[in-house]
């Protein structure tokens, strides 16, 4: 763990942050290579990107108070500093930006909304996995106990900031979600010549991505995050976001493979 990767005078460099904005340049980067298939306009992804960025981290954030509130934390912690230096809850994110790229492109921003949709979400699939490792280099978004070779211990001080167990071995869950992103985009990276129609793409990675995080929410310790929904114990946040986005890819599939996109 390494929270801190150095200080200039008094002004720590969190990995974090700086794993957080390679994430986004690495993935406006494939997003426009990607759109450069389809005839995009980088600098129109580029200006696209920013704004789910912002939105992203918005939406993380609301999604991370909501949950806290709801599962009965005081409001005095949930509006702390510590929760504007938390990163938030990935999927809440991911909500936020897809409801700025829905509105964005219909409100007319000179590109279609089908293919850029898949245009973006290779990148987008690979700036989680970057920032999973983000995750992992702070300590938040830990895993459950587990005695496998390749089980990581918290040692560093801070890892108790973040509320990880001190000391205990535990699945390196943030590894996991790394590798099943760029496993993701592999899948999608791969799909692309092969679509179909358009749109294709995109629904695949909520069907895909949705599917990925309910599977690994099975090592998933850090139980702040929100569980128990319905009455039910293995429906967690991540769980109930991941089958939304199943239900959502579901239907954009159905949908759009029986409609051609107007230009």
């Amino acid at each position: 763990m390494h929270p801190v990767l150095f200080e200039i005078g008094s002004f720590p460099l969190g990995t974090y942050g700086l794993l957080l904005a390679l994430a986004f340049f690495a993935g406006t980067a494939l997003a426009k290579r990607q759109g450069r298939l389809d005839g995009l306009a980088p600098a129109a992804i580029t200006d696209l990107a920013i704004a789910m960025l912002i939105s992203a981290i918005v939406g993380s954030k609301l999604l991370m108070v909501v949950v806290d509130l709801i599962s009965g934390v005081p409001p005095g912690v949930v509006f702390s500093l510590g929760t504007l230096r938390a990163g938030g809850a990935i999927h809440g994110g991911i909500i936020a930006a897809t409801a700025v790229f829905f509105w964005k492109l219909r409100k007319g921003q000179g590109l279609p909304l089908r293919i850029t949709g898949d245009a973006l979400v290779a990148g987008v699939a690979l700036g989680q996995a970057i920032g999973r490792l983000g995750c992992f280099s702070a300590g938040c978004c830990y895993g459950t106990e587990s005695h496998l070779p390749w089980a990581v211990t918290f040692a560093h001080p801070l890892a108790l900031a973040m509320g990880a167990p001190f000391g205990l071995p535990l699945h390196p869950v943030q590894i996991y979600n790394s590798l099943a992103n760029l496993a993701i985009m592999a899948i999608l990276l791969l799909a692309r010549p092969k679509r179909a129609f358009q749109g294709q793409i995109f629904a695949l990675y909520f069907l895909v991505e949705g599917l990925g995080r309910v599977i690994t929410e099975t090592w998933r310790g850090d139980v702040d995050r929100g569980t128990g929904w319905l009455g039910w114990a293995w429906l967690s946040t991540g769980r109930l976001t991941g089958l939304a986005f199943m239900l959502l890819g579901l239907g954009l599939w159905l949908v759009w493979s029986r409609r051609k996109e107007s230009k």
